[in-house]
């Protein structure tokens, strides 16, 4: 699995037009299969945020980098998104170590 965080900070006042705009675009973001979107908000900063991308392996990453690079409908995308931003994003990428389980029940025996 690897897992894209994208680490912002959303315009003033824009945060509940960031949270529509991915109720719009994440079905997109997702289409290919492969990848799941999800949203977090910091704590203590309300205005900062990481949006994680996890694909299943890596070739469901390559696709989307290449969807990335070179189609305009993801384009138009990424540019709304990041015209929701205070500043550019910081992106980090994480890939999941295989020896490891990627999800953990807790010790509750899966219960």
């Amino acid at each position: 699995m690897i897992e894209l965080h994208l680490r912002g900070r959303v315009a003033p006042g824009r945060r509940d037009d960031l949270i529509a705009f991915l109720r719009e675009a994440i079905p997109f973001y997702e289409q290919p299969g492969g990848i799941r979107v999800r949203l977090m908000w910091d704590v203590v900063n309300h205005d900062r945020f990481i949006e994680v991308v996890e694909y299943d392996d890596q070739h469901s990453h390559d696709l989307d980098q290449a969807r990335v690079g070179g189609d305009p409908q993801m384009q138009d995308y990424l540019r709304r998104w990041r015209d929701l931003l205070a500043e550019p994003p910081q992106v980090e990428t994480y890939r999941h170590d295989p020896g490891l389980p990627a999800r953990s029940d807790n010790g509750r025996g899966g219960q």
